[in-house]
């Protein structure tokens, strides 16, 4: 015959063993080999132009049973890249990126929305040139699995917003070059 006490504290004992099973926040770490920043814009009526941006680093702490997250990126605004070397100096001018003063460009998180257990928009502060301004990242896709190469877990997602580079202070040219700029991402994370 189990008396009770035993009966108790197994009770309690396998409490614990769930509550310890329960998924924890996760840390994911950007692989910046699969993640870039692009943007586009108008030139001059004539055509939308694509660039994108070579080098970026953050995390992102998601939690899936919970729903939340947190998303910290840096870009190197060095790594432009619009297809034209020439044209990647330039862009990296005091009129545009200013590069030389600001090389880097941040998006840290304010509060992700989730949406049938996923990611939908992602609110956050976007910094380039000194400025912060908030911006909301629409999330079009988003996966968390294995790795199939690494074995590990990871996360993908495609997110785009649009801002206006005038409120940057990279306005040359505005109107005859296009004030909105479309920032598409696409990154990949692998947990640390």
């Amino acid at each position: 015959m189990i008396k009770k006490p035993v009966i108790a504290a197994a009770i309690a004992l396998s409490s614990l063993i769930g509550l310890g099973a329960q998924a924890a926040p996760q840390t994911y770490v950007v692989d910046g080999s699969h993640t870039f920043p692009a943007f586009s814009y108008n030139h001059m009526g004539m055509s939308t132009q694509l660039s994108k941006f070579n080098n970026t680093k953050g995390k992102v702490v998601y939690d899936k049973d919970a729903k939340t997250a947190q998303v910290d990126i840096e870009i190197d605004m060095t790594s432009v890249d619009t297809g034209f070397e020439p044209f990647n100096e330039h862009i990296q001018g005091e009129d545009f990126l200013d590069t030389a003063k600001f090389p880097v460009a941040t998006f840290k998180s304010t509060k992700v929305i989730f949406e049938d257990g996923k990611p939908s928009k992602i609110e956050g502060d976007l910094t380039i040139k000194g400025v912060t301004k908030p911006v909301t990242l629409n999330v079009t896709q988003f996966a968390n699995m294995a790795h199939p190469m690494m074995k590990k877990d990871a996360i993908g997602a495609n997110a785009y917003t649009v801002i206006k580079r005038s409120d940057f202070n990279a306005g040359k040219y505005v109107p005859l070059v296009g004030d909105d700029v479309r920032i598409q991402v696409s990154l990949e994370a692998i947990a640390e």
